[in-house]
């Protein structure tokens, strides 16, 4: 259980690196955006290899990457003006419907 709580923090932790990237690309945030790009991939990294002590690479993996391809899109629209639709909330609806088989199937 506790390889799935790491796991879940490494896929939240995941959302940090792209916001930090983004923030860069903002001439004041330079500097800092690139710091909390570098601490957020270390962290996610950290927790992805604690998790993959007892859950399975393609498992952990995909989870992993569709935590943080959700969340990362849901910040881009909520705080950074992405462009959204119906169709682009179903594909992140889908991802996260992958994610949770991947979990039942474990």
């Amino acid at each position: 259980m506790l390889s799935w709580l790491y796991l879940l923090l490494a896929g939240v932790t995941e959302i940090g690196w792209p916001v930090g990237l983004k923030l860069a690309q903002q001439g004041q945030y330079k500097f800092t955006g690139i710091a909390i790009a570098v601490a957020f991939m270390a962290l996610s990294g950290t927790l992805l290899f604690l998790a993959q002590r007892t859950i399975p690479l393609g498992t952990a993996y995909a989870v992993w990457t569709g935590i943080g391809a959700a969340g990362t899109f849901l910040i881009g629209v909520w705080f950074f003006g992405d462009a959204s639709s119906l169709l682009r909330y179903l594909g992140v609806l889908l991802i996260i419907s992958g994610v949770v088989v991947l979990k039942l199937a474990s």
